[in-house]
């Protein structure tokens, strides 16, 4: 059953009426938190996956900006229940946003939310099972001291933006970016692991890596099944030299990376430590393990 309501600044609204004027500065000056939450139809009825940790990381992306949310983490729980049941939703996708309202000036505007339901969410389809080839780009993560990206931040996303149409134009799927100092940051809506010798690798988030949900879970898991797990500061040529690699997200699960800059990842195929950990996501998301990650909405 497709979407029909939007909660919106406390309300349920329909659809076609959840809309808000082009002159509020969140479009004017990208300034807004939002999240991204898989939902899925089980036998409990339809559960989200980590639904707190997700509105916990919103509220901390706005406290880095010194903004308090317009309403509370449970608030915000409960709007995710209420749109899903009233759109009668099973496997579906949930988008809360808080963004800058209107006002005389951006430091005392108001802040609107919302959570926007939909189906398949922003990266619609399921990613190529055979892996992606992706390019590391000319443009660099934004520094902690100019925009902090340990928040998930609306306007930072500009920087993603340009990296993606860099690659997708040099005729890559995906873009990976290096913070100042050369180091391996994140793709451009994705974070990176590296296989190496059976280790499993990835950025600190130090290192300007977002600090992922699916990033969290996949480092979980993998301890969880007696894989070496190390946070590390990587080169470029540590990805060229990777066994494996894989890039992971909430809307895209886990991505096999085949090729980076031209140069084939391992035997050019998805690893078996990237599929076994995909399995292990699937496991977990649908409720067969670590059902402590399962919120019940409907």
């Amino acid at each position: 059953m497709a979407a029909k309501s939007i909660w919106l600044d406390g309300e349920l609204t329909a659809w076609e009426d959840a809309n808000v004027h082009v002159t509020v500065m969140g479009l004017h000056y990208g300034i807004g938190f939002f999240e991204g939450i898989r939902c899925h139809r089980t036998d409990r009825g339809t559960v989200a996956f980590r639904l707190t940790d997700h509105l916990e990381r919103l509220a901390a992306s706005a406290a880095i900006y010194g903004v308090p949310l317009p309403y509370s983490v449970d608030e915000l729980a409960r709007a995710c229940a209420d749109v899903v049941v009233a759109g009668g939703l099973g496997d579906c996708y949930l988008r809360p946003i808080v963004f800058l309202g209107n006002g005389p000036n951006p430091l005392s505007a108001p802040f609107h939310a919302a959570v926007i339901p939909s189906e398949n969410g922003p990266l619609a389809g399921l990613p190529p099972t055979e892996g992606v080839t992706a390019k590391i780009s000319s443009f660099q993560r934004m520094s902690a001291n100019a925009l902090p990206p340990t928040a998930k931040a609306t306007g930072q996303y500009l920087n993603a933006f340009l990296a993606q149409r860099e690659a997708i134009s040099c005729g890559y799927q995906e873009a990976l970016l290096l913070n100042g100092d050369g180091y391996v940051a994140d793709g451009w809506v994705h974070n990176v692991f590296a296989v190496r010798n059976g280790v499993l690798l990835t950025p600190p988030q130090s290192s300007g890596a977002l600090g992922g949900i699916t990033r969290d879970t996949v480092m979980t898991l993998a301890k969880a099944h007696g894989v070496e797990v190390r946070e590390q500061n990587l080169v470029r040529s540590d990805l060229y030299l990777a066994d494996e690699c894989f890039l992971t997200g909430t809307a895209a699960g886990i991505v096999p990376v085949v090729s980076i800059d031209g140069r084939t990842v391992g035997d050019g195929k998805p690893g078996a430590m990237t599929a076994e950990l995909t399995a292990n996501l699937e496991q977990a998301i649908h409720g067969s393990d670590h059902e402590q990650w399962l919120e019940v909405l409907s």
